[in-house]
C-alpha cells in the first residue's frame, strides 16, 4: 500500500473533512449540510407557536376574568340590592293597613329606598339608572299615601282611598313599583349569567390555546433533540428556560382560571333565585368571599404578555449562537 492512500477508502481520494466520525471540522461545512436551513426552520416555528400561544392565551384568559370584576363590583350588588328593596317593600305593604303608623313601615320604607339607591350605582347604564330613579320617587310617594291613609279614621273612606291608590303605585302590573322593580331584577340577573357563561367561544379559546402549548412543547423538546444530535450537546439552556417558563405559567393561568370560574359559577348559582330576609345576609358574605381576589388574578392578564416574550426571547437565545455560527461560515 502506497504512502499517502486512505486504508479505508481503498482508493487515493482523501476522505471529506469531518465525515469520519459525523462531527463538524470548526471553520468547514460539510458538503451538501442542511444544518443552517434546519436552524432556520425550527428557529422560526418557535417563535410562530410562541407569538400565537401568548395571543390565544392572552385573549382566553380575559375572556374569563374580564368578567369577573364587573360580576364582583356591579352586578352582584346589583341584584342583592334589588332583592332587598323587594323584601323590603313586601314588608312595608303588610305594615301598611295599620291603624297608625308603625316604625316598621318606616324601617322598611327607609331600607328599600337605600337598597334602589345602591343598585343604580351598581345599575348596568343610563336606562337602568333612569327606571331606578323613577322607582325611588314613586317609593316617595307610596309612603306619603300610606302616611296619610293612617292619618284617616279606622274604616273610612278617605283612609280605603290612599290605601288604595297606594296599593296601585306599589304593585299596577303597567307600571307599578314591584313590577319595575323585577323588570330590572331579571335584567340584572341575564347580566349575571352572561358574565358567568363559559360559552362555545371560550371553550374554543381554550382548546386552541392548549394545542398550541402542546404543539411549541413538542417543538422545543424537538430542538433540543436536534441539537443534541448535530452538535453533541447536551443540554441548550436557552431552549430548556423557555420549557420551564412555558409549562409554569400555563399552570399559573389555568389555576387562575379555574379558581376565577368556579367562584363566579357559585355566584351565578346563590344568585339564581329571589332572596329574602337572612338569605340576603348570607349571599353578601358569600358572593364576597366567592369573587375574593379576582380582580387580583385579572390583573395577571399583563403577565402573560411579558411572559410570551421571555419565552421568544430564550428560544432566540437558545438558537441564535448556532444560526449565527452557520450563518457566517465561509464556503
Amino acid at each position: 500500500m502506497s504512502a499517502g492512500t486512505d486504508p479505508v477508502r481503498g482508493g487515493g481520494t482523501p476522505a471529506p473533512e469531518g465525515d469520519g466520525d459525523g462531527r463538524r471540522v470548526p471553520g468547514e461545512r460539510a458538503v451538501g449540510s442542511t444544518t443552517a436551513h434546519d436552524l432556520a426552520v425550527r428557529h422560526r416555528l418557535l417563535l410562530a407557536l410562541a407569538a400565537l400561544l401568548t395571543l390565544s392565551l392572552f385573549l382566553s384568559y380575559e375572556g374569563v376574568h374580564g368578567d369577573a370584576d364587573p360580576l364582583r363590583t356591579s352586578s352582584a350588588p346589583a341584584v342583592l340590592s334589588l332583592d332587598t328593596a323587594l323584601y323590603a317593600l313586601g314588608q312595608a305593604e303588610a305594615d301598611a293597613g295599620a291603624a297608625t303608623p308603625t316604625s316598621d313601615f318606616q324601617k322598611q320604607i327607609s331600607v328599600a329606598a337605600q337598597s334602589v339607591a345602591a343598585a343604580g350605582d351598581d345599575a348596568g347604564g343610563p336606562s337602568a339608572r333612569q327606571a331606578l330613579q323613577t322607582v325611588a320617587a314613586l317609593i316617595t310617594v307610596y309612603e306619603v299615601k300610606v302616611q296619610q291613609a293612617q292619618q284617616q279614621p279606622t274604616g273610612g273612606v278617605l283612609r280605603a282611598a290612599y290605601l288604595s291608590y297606594a296599593t296601585s303605585i306599589l304593585s299596577d302590573p303597567g307600571s307599578g313599583i314591584l313590577p319595575r322593580l323585577k323588570v330590572l331584577q331579571a335584567q340584572r340577573r341575564a347580566a349575571v349569567h352572561r358574565q358567568t357563561s363559559f360559552g362555545p367561544l371560550l371553550w374554543c379559546g381554550w382548546a386552541v390555546t392548549l394545542l398550541l402549548a402542546l404543539a411549541l412543547v413538542c417543538a422545543l423538546l424537538e430542538t433540543q433533540l436536534f441539537l443534541r444530535r448535530r452538535f453533541r450537546r447536551r443540554y441548550n439552556r436557552g431552549l430548556l428556560g423557555a420549557g420551564a417558563l412555558l409549562l409554569a405559567g400555563l399552570a399559573v393561568t389555568l389555576l387562575f382560571t379555574v379558581w376565577t370560574h368556579t367562584g363566579m359559577t357559585d355566584t351565578r348559582r346563590l344568585l339564581d333565585r329571589p332572596l329574602s330576609g337572612r338569605e340576603l345576609n348570607h349571599a353578601g358574605r358569600a358572593t364576597a368571599a366567592y369573587l375574593a381576589d379576582t380582580a387580583l388574578r385579572a390583573a395577571a392578564a399583563g403577565w402573560i404578555l411579558i411572559g410570551g416574550i421571555l419565552v421568544m426571547a430564550l428560544a432566540e437565545t437558545g438558537l441564535r449562537r448556532h444560526i449565527d455560527e452557520y450563518r457566517f461560515r465561509p464556503r
